[in-house]
């Protein structure tokens, strides 16, 4: 800490309790969390913050696992009048230290100006993703293939969402996939075969300023796109998706429903977790606080 810090400024362990208090630190920052995914991310991971010495929080950042090999960076946030006072710089050592006590590869999403940050801290470009904002509106559904039909999905879907999601992903994430079915139902579908078996499933939820559809996972771009159409169709609030921009196909779409992607990330990763450099079946993530 330096000389100049008040001592109060140290580094505490966030509690669930504390999600409505932290939560104004993503509004200003611009971000679409609300204290019901802070208070997931703080159940399900270690999550840390700094207060000011008049009591409220002022700097955050937090570590979630997403199974045994891989955890995940986010929400290192610092508000604005404490900015430039290496309390970002103080929480973020404090997660990279948790990664490497857990001995595990750390993921992350980052901004344009973020990057230049993680680099030299061993992390490594994996691909660019977009934040694209769809604005509300009727739209005709994309017909899935054949042998594919498309429903809304229920509790029951759960189990095989948690298997298709792991096979495609590579992350073990039961508990966040479980808090998100049913948070914006009218974006939660999923694609069946005519076995049964899930082709692909799209999960979503309600946030600050927008409606968050992701993640998408299908086993192709066509199977993605009549999911997305389907989940999208009846919005009556904007919905942002954070798509890799790999996925050609769902960017057209996009763009032809008058979506606008304003701002760019890249996913980047320290340490091995080889699952992570494939995004050939993930279409829209579940964003950059839950991967």
């Amino acid at each position: 800490m330096a000389a100049s810090e008040p001592a109060a400024l140290r580094i505490e362990r966030l509690e669930p309790a504390h999600a409505e208090g932290v939560a104004p630190l993503s509004v200003e920052a611009g971000w679409n969390q609300v204290a019901a995914d802070w208070r997931l991310m703080i159940e399900e991971g270690r999550a840390f913050g700094i207060r000011a010495p008049s009591g409220p929080w002022i700097a955050t950042a937090l570590v979630l696992p997403l199974g045994p090999a891989i955890a995940w960076i986010s929400m290192v946030l610092v508000t604005r009048p404490a900015r430039r006072r290496g309390l970002g710089t103080r929480l973020l050592q404090r997660c990279l230290a948790e990664v490497a006590q857990q001995g595990v590869a750390a993921g992350l999403d980052a901004t344009e100006l973020g990057r230049p940050v993680y680099l030299p801290l061993g992390f490594r470009d994996v691909y660019p993703l977009s934040r694209w904002r769809l604005d509300p509106g009727r739209r005709s559904a994309t017909e899935p293939p054949p042998g594919i039909r498309v429903r809304p999905a229920s509790p029951a879907d759960l189990p095989p969402i948690l298997a298709l999601d792991s096979a495609h992903s590579g992350f073990a994430r039961a508990a966040i996939l479980s808090h998100l079915l049913p948070r914006a139902p009218s974006l939660a579908h999923v694609a069946v075969c005519g076995d049964g078996s899930l082709a692909g499933y799209v999960l979503g939820r309600d946030g600050h300023a927008a409606l968050h559809a992701g993640p998408l996972v299908a086993d192709d771009e066509d199977i993605a796109l009549a999911l997305l159409s389907r989940a999208v169709d009846d919005a009556r609030q904007p919905v942002i998706l954070d798509v890799p921009d790999r996925h050609a196909n769902v960017r057209g779409w996009l763009t032809a429903h008058g979506a606008i992607a304003p701002r760019g990330f890249m996913r980047m990763l320290r340490g091995s977790f080889p699952p992570l450099d494939d995004a050939s079946r993930l279409f829209a993530l579940a964003g950059p606080e839950l991967a």
